[in-house]
């Protein structure tokens, strides 16, 4: 993520949820036979626009959410809300999950796939039109999903970069 409109968050100043978004058993072979051990992507959000996501891995199911969630809190970032929904449009890649956000009208709901719900939803976003095409796995998926998050900005935030009034965004 190496966008610069990018804003981190400290944990330990907000109220998060967490989301398990999936677990998924891995086996490693060995003389004596397999060995398995769990791999989980979770999501944590505030529900007022700050949101990040974890991988945990570990032998057991508890400890492998815990560790998720741990580093979910170290990868919080703010995203733009404008009337519970995004912006604008926006498409974000990583490897081969390519997401679609697009903005809705009130009343509409979170319209996404499995993965991508729970980061939108986690995020605050009410209303949004989702597509997910290439990688349904999930770990490519939320993480198409937070590039495209990472992408939004809101007139505020561009009228600042310009150094213009707000009004001047809109009206050119």
């Amino acid at each position: 993520m190496s966008q610069s409109n990018i804003k981190s968050v400290k944990a330990s100043e907000i109220d998060l949820k967490e989301r398990v978004v999936a677990i998924k058993r891995v086996a490693k072979v060995v003389k004596g036979g397999r060995r398995f051990s769990f791999s989980a992507i979770v999501v944590v959000g505030d529900g007022n626009g700050v949101v990040g996501y974890g991988l945990g891995k570990a032998n057991e199911v508890t400890d492998a959410i815990t560790k998720g969630i741990d580093d979910a809190k170290k990868n919080l970032f703010k995203v733009p809300i404008l009337k519970g929904t995004v912006p604008h449009e926006a498409i974000g890649k990583f490897g081969g999950g390519f997401v679609l956000l697009k903005p809705a009208a009130p009343g509409t709901g979170v319209i996404a796939g499995g993965a991508m719900r729970a980061v939108l939803e986690s995020a605050g976003i009410h209303n949004v039109l989702a597509k997910s095409k290439g990688s349904s796995n999930p770990h490519n998926v939320v993480k198409a999903t937070f590039n495209a998050l990472g992408k939004m900005r809101d007139a505020f935030t561009i009228a600042m970069q310009r150094g213009i009034e707000l009004d001047r965004v809109f009206n050119g």
